[in-house]
């Protein structure tokens, strides 16, 4: 009975917790490292990291990001703990009183088969381990978005897949000055990138405090396989892509390109010398223990397309640019929607609500891609699904093709027309205004019409939308089905799932 009411007024208490108050606090802080580190101040940016690595609020905002906003949030480590209840994560708050009591433990390692028939290992840090790498990535993440190139994207806030896209596009779009059906691009492919990451490299270009400098490097080690000690980050942890951001960043110097993660495509004049270029990017990458895949890197002319980031990209001989979902992205989404509709143990109730998630994320990452004819269109998906469903005894002709259409949701899509990021804009540069509204420009339909109504700030806390989390719409009245505008309004991910709090 103790333990309940414990469990009881723990919950309420983390739920009645000043979130917004938390947010602001830290969101402040992170913008004047930002200006620090800009300004080059590098002294008062590392005074102020300490205060980050000291402040309640970012202890309980990395809290809760791990336990509750992650994705691999229910991943366990080596501690076999999958989530916290309310009374846990206030224990591990209060056993996070310094930085200096933290020992990072070892990994638990998980393999995961790769395309080619090989494994990747990921490995996983234990919970509170996460805990503590989240609240470094804090202090981290807004003094290296400062100096961080304009044409990364990848594992950085406010940027993604659809900014390296449009980059593309950018490149090798027809212009009156220069042809581009002559162009090439070096399809650059890093060996076994995260795995041999050098540690001193990383270190030497970590902005830190030495104290905090000196915990990245042991849960570097902790995470190092044997055969190869002085390198690698751990894939699975929470700072790996902020790590291996900074041990990259720079690269793009070498050439006009585009890079996201340690995907990389070097785009080609017909002038340009490709073999003096992929001499300067070996000895860079060898400059941080790495080198590249010779058998996957390949200089392709444009006119014959190439494939990145899940896209087909191609010049056609008339010089206008064409970019499509690659065949292998393609191929495994196929096979994703036909395991669903295959599947006996769904009802098509089941099928079509699982098929629509999926459909919908898919026609949602290539909206900006060329989506019609009959293949990409998905209409032979959706007549086969539509026979699978009618099968079923408790449908008829009509229901299963409403079914259908529900379980095959409509996207739009304009080719080539997402707005990139401005230059090399961070959220941490303070300009509030710009990032709510590019923000709710990803929305469309009855969320960004929301978005419009209510300034661009959460229903809930009266916070402005960045590109850190989702955009909810919560339903006033509880009920899911009643769909009118006067009954939902749009929140933050975190403050819907606090008002609907369960577990």
């Amino acid at each position: 009975m103790v333990r309940t009411t414990t469990k009881i007024c723990c919950r309420e208490l983390w739920k009645n917790l000043p979130w917004k108050k938390f947010r602001r606090n830290l969101f402040r802080l992170q913008i004047r490292i930002f200006k620090a580190v800009e300004a080059g101040n590098l002294v008062k940016a590392r005074n102020l990291q300490k205060l980050v690595l000291k402040s309640t609020a970012a202890k309980l905002l990395a809290i809760r990001q791990v336990t509750q906003l992650n994705k691999g949030k229910r991943t366990a480590g080596l501690d076999g703990i999958k989530s916290l209840d309310f009374v846990s994560r206030f224990q591990v708050f209060f056993s996070m009183k310094s930085l200096n009591n933290w020992e990072p433990g070892k990994l638990r390692r998980i393999p995961i088969p790769k395309k080619n028939g090989k494994v990747r290992i990921l490995s996983v840090p234990n919970m509170i381990d996460r805990v503590w790498q989240c609240l470094i990535k804090f202090a981290l993440e807004p003094a290296h978005e400062a100096i961080f190139h304009a044409n990364s994207y990848g594992f950085r806030p406010g940027r993604g897949a659809h900014d390296a896209q449009k980059m593309v596009f950018q490149q090798l779009k027809r212009t009156k000055k220069l042809s581009n059906v002559e162009k090439r691009v070096i399809e650059l492919d890093i060996k076994k990138c995260f795995d041999r990451i050098s540690h001193e490299s990383i270190m030497k270009r970590v902005i830190a405090p030495m104290g905090t400098k000196n915990k990245i490097f042991k849960a570097l080690k902790e995470g190092a396989f044997p055969d190869f000690p002085e390198q690698g980050t751990p894939q699975g942890g929470t700072f790996s892509p902020l790590l291996a951001n900074i041990a990259l960043d720079g690269i793009e110097d070498i050439h006009k390109s585009v890079r996201y993660a340690d995907d990389m495509l070097i785009f080609l004049k017909p002038g340009d010398d490709a073999d003096h270029i992929l001499l300067q990017v070996k000895e860079f990458l060898a400059d941080r223990g790495m080198e590249i895949s010779e058998e996957k890197t390949k200089i392709t002319p444009v006119t014959n397309g190439f494939n990145f980031l899940g896209w087909f990209f191609k010049v056609q001989k008339n010089g206008k640019f064409r970019s499509l979902p690659s065949e292998e992205n393609y191929l495994a989404f196929k096979k994703k929607a036909k395991t669903i509709v295959n599947c006996s143990a769904y009802g098509a109730e089941v099928k079509a609500a699982k098929l629509a998630s999926l459909v919908r994320g898919w026609r949602n990452y290539h909206k900006y891609t060329k989506l019609d004819g009959s293949r990409f269109s998905l209409w032979s998906m959706e007549y086969r699904t539509f026979v699978v469903f009618k099968k079923q005894k408790s449908l008829n002709y009509e229901s299963a093709l409403k079914l259908a259409k529900k379980a095959f949701p409509n996207v739009e899509y304009h080719e080539n027309k997402f707005v990139g990021v401005a230059g090399a804009k961070s959220p941490y540069d303070g300009d509030v205004l710009y990032w709510s509204k590019r923000n709710s420009k990803f929305y469309n339909g009855l969320s960004a019409e929301l978005l419009q109504k209510q300034n661009h700030t959460c229903g809930f806390c009266g916070m402005k939308f960045f590109p850190r989390e989702d955009v909810h719409l919560h339903h006033r009245d509880g009920n899911h089905g009643n769909w009118k505008k006067n009954n939902l309004v749009v929140v933050h991910q975190s403050c819907h799932q606090y008002h609907h709090m369960a577990e």
